[in-house]
């Protein structure tokens, strides 16, 4: 007899490809224990007892799959996340980016923008933002429209700042937003090299090519299968000597892109493409 935890996968399986089929968000290879959880989140949430029954609603209610993919991408973003990479990043990367005459860089799975913003801010320091494009693209719509309208919590700058100064900033970080009340707004200069665009790891495929690509703690949710999948997408995305970051849990080890890089910096997760590096 199946088991009520079994039965429950089934009833995973089903919504996911529901989802698929009807919306085109392809969760399918996320990790399941993950999925699991934030499922069973939102059925208690949309006051049902069933995966069937929130199956049934989704594919019925765009609005209430609006929110379920909230729920199921990962928005969890800070600026300046992990200072050290941004040192790092400034001490290794920016020598070599300094010696294209223009500059573009990936943030996949960017959510609510914080470190697209980070990133805009570090290379106006470094004199190279005039002469860059960030893209910033994320499987969720609506972090996207959070992340072009660069309006963070006020409370959160005291951290904010002090990751910043960490990070290596040379400024006052109050020179990048102004306080309004209980929020703020960044510099619309900040967005002005920043393309915010949807795309879906799990389906879209490379679209440009790129001197760095940074997808932080966006893999660890995701299955073999589709990590595998992601790892070719980037080094089709990446010109020759290009860079990747990857967050402090996720690892290039045991992928099929591990032989295509040189590690740059093993702690800090950053990599770089070798000559005609590519995945078997």
């Amino acid at each position: 007899m199946t088991q009520p935890e079994d039965l429950e996968d089934v009833e995973i399986e089903l919504l996911l490809e529901g989802i698929y089929r009807r919306y085109g968000y392809d969760f399918r290879d996320y990790a399941l224990s993950s999925l699991r959880r934030r499922i069973r989140e939102r059925v208690r949430e949309e006051r049902l007892t069933t995966v069937s029954g929130l199956k049934e609603r989704v594919l019925h209610d765009p609005e209430s799959m609006e929110r379920l993919a909230h729920g199921l991408s990962i928005n969890v973003s800070t600026m300046f996340r992990d200072p050290d990479l941004y040192r790092v990043f400034r001490a290794k990367v920016v020598p070599i980016l300094r010696t294209y005459p223009f500059i573009r860089i990936w943030h996949a799975g960017c959510s609510t923008g914080e470190e697209v913003y980070s990133m805009a801010i570090l290379l106006h320091e470094e004199g190279l933002y005039e002469r860059a494009r960030l893209y910033a693209t994320d499987i969720n719509d609506t972090v996207l429209h959070k992340a072009k309208a660069g309006i963070f919590p006020l409370k959160a700058m005291k951290q904010y700042t002090s990751d910043y100064q960490h990070a290596g900033g040379k400024a006052a970080f109050s020179e990048y937003y102004t306080a309004e009340y209980e929020s703020v707004i960044f510099r619309p200069w900040l967005r002005d090299n920043i393309v915010f665009a949807q795309h879906n790891l799990a389906t879209d495929g490379a679209f440009n090519e790129f001197h760095a690509i940074l997808c932080r703690n966006v893999m660890i949710y995701f299955n073999k299968e589709l990590q595998a999948r992601v790892h070719t997408l980037f080094l089709d995305s990446l010109v020759q000597f290009g860079f990747l970051c990857l967050g402090s849990k996720e690892t290039l080890t045991y992928t099929p892109a591990e032989s295509a890089y040189d590690e740059v910096d093993g702690l800090q997760k950053i990599y770089r493409r070798r000559p005609g590096g590519s995945a078997p």
